[in-house]
């Protein structure tokens, strides 16, 4: 993996699961270029300080890698142009694409709204298919690319208080395995990855004792093990593997 260089996507925060694969893909070697949007994480709960992608950056610097980032709003049509130019001129030509950037609200029956869907939509499953699409298209390897999405298990059980989330999110696996055989053709692979239940920073003391009890191995997920296998799944050694939902979530028991 060293001298290649990769896409994350949703990379703003300290304790975030996108921060975690950049690390790990960074220690093997891999050129990273990240995205964030600030105006999504300073209306959730958890919040942002606005340093966290600047010291992030630096972290990844300090490990040998070249590292570029830009904060873009992936709800733009026309934001999946401009990433994937400025990639390419300031690094180079991609070949691992990690779509980790998401949008997440509750919404019930009561107050689930069509404006509220079309957000969820516009990144969940838009934008993720969008840069699948840009990135197949501009790959210009024989074989080694690597698109990795994140999804959230729904397709295991439900999610009634995150109607949006839940559907959008589940279109990905969909998407993934739909992709499959024309990536492959092309010499990229694309699987997607539920890592369960992870203290990213969004759990609240209540919700870790809660959840604890449905993990077996009596800890909750850490954003270290679901970027130790998507590193694994944009290396060479994942080459024969594709179309593949990947449930990283310790046993948790749904």
């Amino acid at each position: 993996m060293k001298n290649k260089i990769a896409i994350v996507t949703g990379v703003s925060r300290l304790k975030g699961i996108g921060r975690a694969i950049c690390l790990e893909l960074a220690k093997k070697g891999t050129d990273i270029y990240f995205t964030y949007w600030l105006g999504y994480d300073n209306q959730m709960p958890w919040g942002v300080n606005e340093s966290e992608p600047v010291t992030i950056q630096k972290e990844l610097i300090a490990l040998g890698v070249n590292c570029e980032k830009i904060e873009l709003d992936l709800s733009k049509v026309e934001s999946i142009a401009v990433l994937f130019n400025d990639v390419e001129s300031k690094l180079g030509n991609p070949s691992i694409l990690v779509n980790n950037a998401t949008y997440s609200t509750y919404t019930d029956i009561q107050t689930i709204t069509s404006e509220e869907i079309d957000r969820h939509y516009e990144i969940n499953i838009r934008a993720t298919t969008l840069l699948a699409i840009e990135f197949i298209r501009r790959f210009q390897g024989e074989s080694g690319g690597r698109i990795i999405n994140l999804s959230s298990g729904q397709s295991l059980s439900r999610m009634s208080n995150e109607i949006a989330y839940a559907i959008t999110k589940g279109a990905i696996e969909t998407l993934t395995y739909t992709l499959q055989h024309e990536t492959a053709e092309k010499g990229i692979t694309i699987n997607a990855v539920n890592p369960g239940p992870t203290d990213s920073g969004w759990m609240n003391d209540t919700m870790k004792a809660e959840l604890l009890k449905r993990f077996p191995m009596k800890r909750i997920g850490l954003p270290n093990d679901a970027a130790r296998l998507i590193s694994f799944l944009a290396s060479e050694e994942s080459e024969w593997i594709t179309g593949q939902i990947i449930h990283s979530d310790g046993g948790f028991k749904n």
